[in-house]
């Protein structure tokens, strides 16, 4: 594809990114709720949406990227009930509820770092945004869509439908959505089952609550992305990305806010939606007993896991599936991506090396760093990006045995390509111990270089068998020696 093409959740095709105001571009995406430790969910839905950022600004894009945090008003019941959560941890650990939101934020900061993702361009807070929140429900209220009952307000659902589609994003019909619901039966202050709170009344035992016009309480989960998105991007940004489960209720609750406060019917250009994590074809889940943190993941102190994992083989492994599309983890999987990521970076080693060929060129490197690209614009595309990648590599690894002419222009169009896509675009850091070959694992990496060493030497000496039967034992273990013009180097498998 010549242009960025994207997947539109809301439209349900895949459409020309056509920014509102080029070279700028805004980006919303719903950040943690910062009461526990960061899961392995939120770093593929925060690593999809670093994909996108890093790729809008390789393609020129000037790029303002709003993630937010969560700190009040996530509840722990699905129907504007329970208690909030992090409230709730505070309890727990006997803390102030700022103490827990900081304690999680750095937490949530740190995985991100780990895992190479990069910081957004604002980073706001619901508790921050407090008094727009109220402003924005005001609004709301003025436009008829919203009442008030007992210190609470909420969002007419069926009001708002009335005058405005709702349930595009998801696509749920609202009468099928109230064939769902169940009878209010007089124990909910609420006018229709369907409807959302904006503001909160609290008693005098919540932790965390605010003066209001309409008594003291607290926002609706809801409520602060649309403050936030808007306040940042404006009435009508180009993309809101998050993770598939917020589809429903919280973005489509997200659009009638923005709509009933503006009037926009469009809030947003491009929805985007990243989807789960499974594990061995179950979703992962604590009470299946195979949901595990990142830091079990790369230290391997998990039951389900053979070893630890780098950070990169994980972010690599990731990649390896479209970001629409479930992903699956296994050992087996983490192990392949292992392997895989070692010839890459096997590769750019060799590719720092290799030396022109005298004679005509045999590889048009314009055309592959053109199917880098082609890749990217259908949708970020990573799988095919780094299948591409992995075609490079056998072009590396043939320059290296004599069997691939490169002219001095094709090497540095190759490192170029290879260090705009593998490293910026993919965010792959080269690190120490990724587990596989090319001196990368530590004293095992080291000991392994001695022996290639030392068959290269024997093979000087021309002691044949010797060296045979190097290749032939380390073959046997799962190492293979490659032989080029520039010296034998190693890889597993």
């Amino acid at each position: 594809m010549d242009s960025l093409h994207i997947s539109n959740s809301l439209t349900r095709q895949k459409e020309k990114f056509e920014p509102l105001n080029p070279p700028f571009v805004g980006m919303y995406v719903c950040g943690p709720t910062v009461y526990s430790n960061v899961h392995l969910g939120n770093v593929r839905t925060f690593l999809t949406f670093d994909i996108v950022y890093r790729y809008l600004q390789h393609l020129g894009y000037k790029v303002r990227y709003v993630r937010n945090i969560t700190d009040v008003g996530h509840l722990t019941g699905d129907t504007d009930d329970g208690e909030d959560k992090i409230g709730k941890k505070a309890r727990l650990e006997n803390l102030e509820p700022m103490e827990v939101v900081q304690k999680y934020t750095n937490d949530f900061h740190d995985v991100m770092d780990v895992f190479n993702i990069l910081r957004p361009s604002i980073e706001p807070t619901a508790t921050g945004h407090i008094v727009e929140q109220i402003e924005a429900i005001q609004k709301i209220i003025d436009n008829g869509y919203a009442y008030e009952v007992n210190g609470s307000v909420y969002f007419s659902v069926r009001t708002f439908s009335d005058d405005h589609p709702y349930g595009e994003l998801s696509g749920r019909k609202i009468d099928e959505l109230m064939n769902n619901t169940r009878d209010l039966d007089g124990q909910s202050e609420k006018r229709d089952p369907l409807d959302f709170a904006l503001w909160k009344a609290a008693d005098a035992s919540h932790l965390m609550q605010w003066p209001s016009p309409w008594g003291r309480g607290f926002p609706g989960w809801h409520l602060e992305c649309s403050v936030m998105s808007t306040k940042y991007l404006g009435e009508k940004f180009d993309i809101h990305g998050g993770g598939m489960d917020l589809k429903f209720p919280h973005h489509e609750c997200e659009i009638a806010q923005n709509v009933g406060v503006t009037g926009c019917d469009c809030p947003v250009n491009y929805w985007m939606h990243g989807n789960m994590l499974t594990v061995n074809g179950r979703k992962m889940a604590k009470s299946e007993g195979n949901g595990f943190t990142p830091d079990e993941l790369i230290t391997g102190n998990h039951k389900l896991l053979d070893k630890g994992y780098s950070a990169m083989t994980v972010r690599f492994f990731m990649l390896m599936g479209h970001y629409a599309s479930t992903l699956d983890f296994s050992n087996e999987a983490l192990q392949a991506a292992e392997k895989g990521l070692s010839k890459l970076e096997k590769a750019v080693d060799t590719l720092a090396k290799l030396t022109p060929s005298s004679g005509e060129a045999s590889f048009d490197a314009k055309e592959f760093g053109a199917k880098c690209a082609a890749a990217m614009n259908d949708d970020f595309n990573t799988p095919i990006l780094i299948a591409t990648l992995f075609e490079g590599v056998k072009i590396i690894n043939g320059a290296a045995a004599g069997l691939v002419a490169l002219t001095a222009e094709d090497i540095t169009s190759l490192q170029d390509t290879f260090h705009a896509y593998l490293r910026e675009v993919l965010g792959i850091q080269a690190e120490k111990n990724i587990g596989e070959g090319g001196g990368n694992e530590g004293e095992t990496g080291a000991l392994l270089d001695l022996i290639v060493d030392i068959r290269t030497q024997a093979k000087a000496n021309k002691e044949w068998g010797t060296a045979d039967k190097i290749r032939d034992v380390l073959a046997a273990h799962g190492i293979t020696i490659q032989d080029g013009k520039d010296g034998s180097s190693w890889t597993r498998g």
